[in-house]
This record gives structure tokens, C-alpha cells and sequence, in this order.
């Protein structure tokens, strides 16, 4: 896939991986990554500087702690960021609806 079809929605997808439990910043790399299928496979470049966006936001709180011997932030959906997931997920479905009625051959045949 490439990274610019990301644009726009790496935030979203941040907050869905968190949606079920707290992670550290490469665990949620690799969630996107499970969740994707493979097909996203996300620089650390791209996604820690998101992180760090969002928890200035206050959509994550950020704790350090140790996993698995090693000092790392583990980051936690905030109320504001469930609010933020719900909001873009809506928008998702717009769009995507918006999209695939144009894409759609016409007569309406998919």
C-alpha cells in the first residue's frame, strides 16, 4: 500500500488499535500491521511522531514502564480520544459511501 494512501488516517487508525488495550509505540506498529493483513508496514518515522501528536491532544496518555526488561511509553486511549475514535470512524463511513458511489460502474452494477 503506499504511504501516502495512509494520509489522513494514521490518527484513526492509532486510536482503533488502542480502542482494546493499552500498548507500547512498536506494539502498535505491529497491530496496524496484524490488522492491516500486511499491508501496512509503517516506519517508526511516521507513527511515533503521531503518538506524540496525539497524546498533546490529550486523545492518549503516555506512561513509561518496563516491557520485557526494557523501558518503553506505553500509551492509553483517553475519554477525549473514544470521542475523537467515534467521530472519525462516522466520517469513515461518509466517505467511503461518498467514494463508492462514484467509483460504482454505472447502472449501479459493483
Amino acid at each position: 500500500m503506499r504511504p501516502s494512501a495512509v494520509r489522513g488516517h494514521l490518527d484513526g487508525m492509532i486510536l482503533a488499535v488502542l480502542e482494546e488495550r493499552p500498548l507500547h509505540g512498536y506494539a502498535i506498529i505491529e497491530a496496524l500491521q496484524a490488522r492491516s493483513g500486511g499491508a501496512l508496514d509503517l516506519p517508526t518515522g511516521t507513527v511515533y511522531p503521531a503518538l506524540r501528536r496525539l497524546e498533546r491532544a490529550a486523545l492518549l496518555s503516555g506512561s513509561w514502564g518496563s516491557v520485557g526488561g526494557r523501558e518503553r511509553r506505553t500509551y492509553t486511549l483517553t475519554r477525549a480520544g473514544r470521542h475523537a475514535l467515534a467521530t472519525q470512524r462516522a466520517e469513515w463511513h461518509e466517505f467511503t459511501s461518498v467514494i463508492d458511489a462514484v467509483l460504482r460502474p454505472a447502472g449501479g452494477v459493483s
